[in-house]
């Protein structure tokens, strides 16, 4: 029987970032993969950590992408264990880039920083917040 090995939470996060960026961009992968040299099939085994991505092409993708290479390890999982009992800043930050890494999350939040009136985008978050059944009210 073999094991199938699943990706380091490493690769995965920084993966989540590539592509995160690169739909902030509007950039699709075979775009990317085109400018890289690569399939879109390979960009998309980067996204989802699946294979690693080197340190020249981790650099190159951030030249492509417009950030510096520190940019895709923010928030990064440090290995260490969450403290009991919370959220550790880490899943917080995993939380939003998940998020943010979904065509959903990208055109919520382009749509929702459009919106200048706080007061509309008060009432946006209690709706939203009504619609997932929070019992609290929202931050």
């Amino acid at each position: 029987m073999v094991v199938k090995k699943s990706p380091n939470p490493i690769d995965k996060h920084v993966g989540s970032r590539v592509r995160m960026r690169r739909m902030m961009l509007g950039m699709s992968q075979e775009k990317l993969g085109e400018r890289l040299g690569l399939t879109f099939q390979q960009v998309q085994k980067y996204e989802k950590g699946t294979n690693r991505i080197g340190a020249s092409r981790l650099q190159q993708i951030g030249a492509i992408l417009s950030v510096p290479v520190s940019f895709f390890f923010e928030g990064a999982p440090s290995g260490e264990p969450a403290p009991e009992g919370g959220f550790s800043d880490v899943a917080a930050a995993s939380y939003v880039s998940d998020f943010l890494s979904t065509s959903e999350g990208l055109a919520l939040n382009r749509a929702f920083i459009r919106i200048k009136n706080p007061k509309v985008r008060r009432k946006i978050v209690d709706l939203v917040s009504a619609f997932a059944g929070d019992e609290e009210e929202a931050v």
